[in-house]
Order: structure tokens, then C-alpha cells, then sequence
């Protein structure tokens, strides 16, 4: 979604020689007569459109669809990464770009939605709990004493990650490398953006998490009894 023609014909161009079926629109409201006859995998969403921006369709793709999304703009501020990321994005792409990075960052998100990142959950263990909270990792759904907490890709991939290594330290390298495994960056802080969306979440007290602790200069650890 994306209201330069030239940038929607490059992108879909490019893509479709990869593999992917793609289709590109201009505004809200085509994406909204597109999506009401066709299903999605991913969108990829400009920041700045005409009429509703995209932060505002992200919050209504996540709340109706929980549809994964790529934020595209050219804001690269760290304060618009910020926004993009706490709106649930699942990652951010800034232009101008080279065609390769979104197709990498593509498949990371894909990836991350069929479960071909981590390995699979047991047969016989495909409920991972803790305390009140029960993750069906086949059906990607988080549960509070059976009412379901909506959880975007990226938080469900970072929560199974720490709750099948609760106990332990895991740095922020380690966490995007699971995560992403894409080229990063140093100042990357999309770990720390999902911990924080994770703590409102699964926290009684955010500022004083119980589970999801950060150990200072190390990374974090989620602590929980057997």
C-alpha cells in the first residue's frame, strides 16, 4: 500500500520475479475493497498516504485481521521506527532501499509465520504454560485462564523463544538472530520495543516484571517455575 505508482510497479515487479504473488494499491480505501474479495499473507505499508495514514490502517489491520505488516517510509527517525514498531508492525523498511532488503525482510516475517524458524514444538507438548498463561504453539494463540490475549507475529515468535528457554540470559544479538536472521544493525531496538508490547501484555505491573526481566548488560531472562 503505497501512493507513488512508481515505487508500487518496482516492488510488485521484483517480487513477482521471486516467487511471490503481488498486488499493490494506493490508498486505504482500494486496500480495503482488496482485501474484502482477497486474502493476504503480508502487507507492506507506506507511513505517509493520502487520506488515512498507515499507522492508523496498521491498528485496523492488527485488530481485524492480525495480518503481519512491514512498515515502508521514508521517516527513518528512530522515534518513527518507535511508533511503527509499537503499533505491532513486524518490521520497518526505510527508503530509498534496495530491492533486496524488503525480499529479505519478506521472508524473515514469513518465515516467522509458519513456524519454519524455531524448531517444531513435540507432539506431545504442543502447549507451552506458565503461571495463568497457556501458548498453543500450533494455532500461534496465547491464553489467560482461557480468554485469548491477541499477540502479533513477532511477540508470539519472541514469547516461545523465551518461555522454551525460561531461566536463561539471552542477549539482544541472540534474540534477533532467532528472530529476524536477516543483516542488522547495531542500534537494531526491536527486541526491546516487542519486550515492552510482551510485559503490557502477559504483566501484572509492566515496570516490575515477574517474568520477563532484564538483566542489565546482558540481555534478558524469562523466569519461570517448572
Amino acid at each position: 500500500v503505497d501512493d507513488e505508482p512508481e515505487l508500487r510497479k518496482l516492488l510488485k515487479t521484483y517480487l513477482s520475479k521471486e516467487g511471490y504473488d503481488v498486488d499493490a494499491v494506493e490508498d486505504a480505501n482500494a486496500m480495503d475493497q482488496y482485501l474484502a474479495r482477497c486474502n493476504v499473507d503480508l502487507v507492506i505499508l507506506d507511513l505517509m498516504l493520502p487520506g488515512e495514514d498507515g499507522l492508523s490502517i496498521g491498528r485496523r489491520l492488527r485488530s481485524e485481521k492480525h495480518l503481519p505488516i512491514i512498515i515502508l517510509s521514508a521517516r527513518g527517525e528512530d522515534l518513527d521506527r518507535i511508533i511503527g514498531l509499537e503499533m505491532g508492525a513486524d518490521d520497518y523498511l526505510t527508503k530509498p532501499f534496495n530491492p533486496r532488503e524488503p525480499l529479505a525482510r519478506i521472508r524473515s516475517v514469513l518465515r516467522r509465520c509458519q513456524q519454519t524458524a524455531l524448531p517444531p514444538a513435540t507432539s506431545d507438548n504442543p502447549i507451552l504454560e506458565f503461571g495463568p498463561y497457556r501458548l498453543d504453539v500450533q494455532r500461534h494463540r496465547l491464553f489467560r485462564n482461557g480468554q485469548e490475549i491477541p499477540l502479533t507475529t513477532g511477540e508470539f515468535t519472541l514469547l516461545r523463544i523465551f518461555v522454551e528457554q525460561k531461566n536463561r540470559v539471552l542477549s539482544r544479538d541472540s534474540l534477533l538472530e532467532m528472530t529476524k536472521g536477516y543483516e542488522r544493525s547495531p542500534l537494531d531496538r526491536s527486541i526491546d520495543i516487542c519486550v515492552g508490547r510482551l510485559r503490557r501484555k502477559i504483566e501484572s505491573n509492566p515496570s516490575e516484571p515477574v517474568y520477563l526481566r532484564t538483566i542489565w548488560g546482558a540481555g534478558y531472562i524469562f523466569s519461570c517455575e517448572d
